[in-house]
């Protein structure tokens, strides 16, 4: 446990390993810490070269923090007489949660927050899957520790029945791609390993499901996440707990999903992980949020109102216990489209056609204006990457032609990272690199300073997408192109990557074009929307450019959804299908932000 029994501060020292490049330095952290120079052996050597903090004999100078080349040690001061504890480290100076949420039987519990700060180790500990060893890295978790030490909480009921193997758990993990490395099958051969035939055939059909009889490693990661949802569901258990499963889905799927999850609630203890506030919003009733220093430490909020969780969020504030969670508030202002575009068309259109294989895309006749950011939505593989990549030039219409005579800028959806180049080589190599636009226009929002020294390949789904929208803006160009900028992000930086976007277009006076799956992403940054439809895999039919309202209107009637705004926040939110303001609003054709707001700026 972490508590200073002398009243001081508490540090933790964390190491982030894939920065720290012994061979590449000159040992700065070691050469000017004060105490060393001293005498004092705060920092000691491991056998591969790398730093050990001790915590009790720092100082929290922060020196060597500033002094190492490379961003690879972070020192935090605790306040003083904190009295949380460790609940689970995996290191000496490694990361570190402190308490757990609580599941709740008959409930859907959401954990939100950013990136790095604890949300899957806190289910892997709920779950069983590590043992919590509150504290002592050194040794493995033990039982009968644990349960002395939650004793007399809800919690301990819960790691009783862990400890005894009485509870039943299924886990829908994270990282989806790494299924078809575990199992060689096919998605059918899978289901039926949980399930018999009868109760698989009614999964497969709330979720439409396809590809059953292909073999994982060819499923899309749609269907890969959509068939890991099915088969948790499948799995007879009291304790669900479900990692991001948003994620490769479309806004429809995202509902479907939600749909069931919610059903399993009423009767079943869940926690869900999820970045897409709005479908967290609609699925939970409880929340706990997740604040600290992202990959360092983790610390757990009591529970809150899901309503008031999301608004805390946002705000950047959890007064309940005197916590800042970032310097900005995330504001969501409801007033009708921005108007100080030039009127005339940047790019326009006639109708399009493009067979690719057995799909066949068509689009209406449409434009972008002159400093028009333009939101794409539609469900998965209805052809919206390739009309983005007809844009682009990376494809040539069958029917009808594309006469760009401009400058684009192209963020694909897929990032294949570059073996052996480091981001900073990669960022000033990009055509039309200005210092100066880095410095004051990306550095910051997309909090690249950290990952400048290091390689490409060594980062995070998260990280390799915010130097992809970096490289993007870098480029001068008249028209931006982005195929799914929020994939990995968390909430905070999704909302942070639309802002940065919406200032680059209206500070350079250029045009953009966003695909995204994310409503709050869309909003925030669109002037109006395309949207698409079709058959997946086989017809897409792209309509519009409509004005933001009655865009969202054409969009979310298809689905069958209606959204509302927060009366104090004005952010979107869906209403409980059958509810008073859904059937308010379906029978005034009004499926889109009844408060009266239609776009989303900052």
């Amino acid at each position: 446990n972490y508590e200073s029994s002398s009243g001081a501060p508490m540090r933790v020292a964390v190491l982030h390993e894939d920065r720290c490049q012994p061979k590449r330095c000159m040992n700065e952290c070691y050469n000017f810490c004060p105490p060393v120079r001293n005498g004092v052996e705060v920092i000691t050597w491991r056998e591969d070269d790398k730093p050990l903090v001790s915590e009790p004999l720092c100082i929290g100078c922060g020196i060597c923090v500033h002094k190492c080349p490379h961003d690879a040690l972070t020192i935090i001061n605790l306040p003083e007489g904190d009295e949380r504890e460790t609940t689970h480290r995996y290191g000496q100076n490694d990361f570190r949660l402190f308490r757990l949420p609580s599941p709740k039987k008959g409930q859907v519990v959401g954990l939100l927050g950013a990136n790095g700060t604890g949300k899957t180790t806190a289910i892997l500990l709920l779950s069983g899957e590590l043992v919590p060893n509150l504290g002592d890295w050194e040794l493995a978790g033990d039982w009968p520790v644990v349960l002395e030490h939650f004793a007399g909480t809800e919690l301990h009921a819960h790691f009783a029945a862990l400890a005894d193997g009485s509870a039943s758990v299924a886990l829908k993990p994270q990282y989806v791609d790494q299924i078809p490395k575990r199992f060689a099958g096919t998605l059918r051969e899978l289901l039926a390993r949980v399930a018999d035939d009868a109760r698989v055939a009614e999964v497969v059909t709330e979720l439409r499901l396809t590809g059953l009889d292909q073999p994982l490693a060819k499923l899309s990661g749609g269907e890969l996440q959509k068939g890991a949802i099915a088969a948790t569901l499948l799995k007879e258990a009291e304790l669900y707990f479900f990692d991001e499963p948003c994620s490769y889905l479309d806004i429809e799927q995202r509902l479907l999903v939600a749909q069931r999850i919610a059903v399993l609630g009423a009767t079943k203890s869940v926690v869900v992980i999820e970045h897409d506030l709005a479908i967290l919003d609609y699925v939970t009733e409880q929340l706990h949020l997740l604040y600290g220093e992202p990959n360092a430490y983790g610390i757990v909020s009591q529970p809150l109102g899901v309503r008031h969780g999301i608004n805390s969020y946002l705000e950047g504030e959890l007064r309940e216990e005197n916590v800042r969670l970032r310097d900005s508030r995330i504001e969501f202002l409801a007033h009708p489209p921005r108007t100080g575009w030039d009127a005339q068309p940047l790019v326009s259109w006639p109708e399009l056609e493009k067979q690719l294989g057995s799909f066949k895309l068509k689009t209406a006749t449409g434009e972008i204006l002159k400093g028009q950011v333009l939101g794409v939505v539609g469900g998965n593989a209805t052809g919206k990457t390739t009309f983005v990549r007809m844009l682009a030039g990376d494809l040539a219409p069958d029917t009808g032609k594309v006469d760009l005579a401009l400058q684009v800028s192209y963020k694909p959806q897929y990032i294949t990272p570059q073996s052996d180049v480091l981001v900073e080589e990669l960022l000033r190599s990009t055509e039309g690199f200005d210092e100066h636009y880095l410095n004051t226009e990306l550095m910051n929002p997309l909090a690249l300073e950290t990952l400048m020294r290091q390689d490409l390949e060594s980062l995070s789904g998260g990280e390799l997408q915010r130097v992809a929208i970096a490289e993007c803006l870098l480029r001068e160009a008249d028209l931006y192109l982005f195929d799914e900028p929020s994939a990995y992000l968390d909430a905070n930086q999704r909302m942070v990557a639309a802002r940065t976007i919406r200032r680059c277009m209206e500070r350079r006076t250029a045009s953009a074009l966003v695909v995204d799956h994310d409503v709050y992403f869309i909003d925030y940054v669109s002037d109006g929307l395309l949207c698409f439809s079709g058959t997946p895999g086989e017809y897409g039919l792209a309509e519009g450019p409509f004005r933001m309202r009655a865009g969202m209107n054409h969009f979310l009637k298809r689905l069958n959804v209606t959204f509302r705004r927060d009366r104090n926040t004005n952010r979107p939110r869906i209403n409980k299908p059958g509810s008073r303001l859904d059937r308010e609003q379906k029978e005034a054709g009004d499926y889109c932000y009844s408060s009266g707001g239609c776009i989303l700026i900052r």
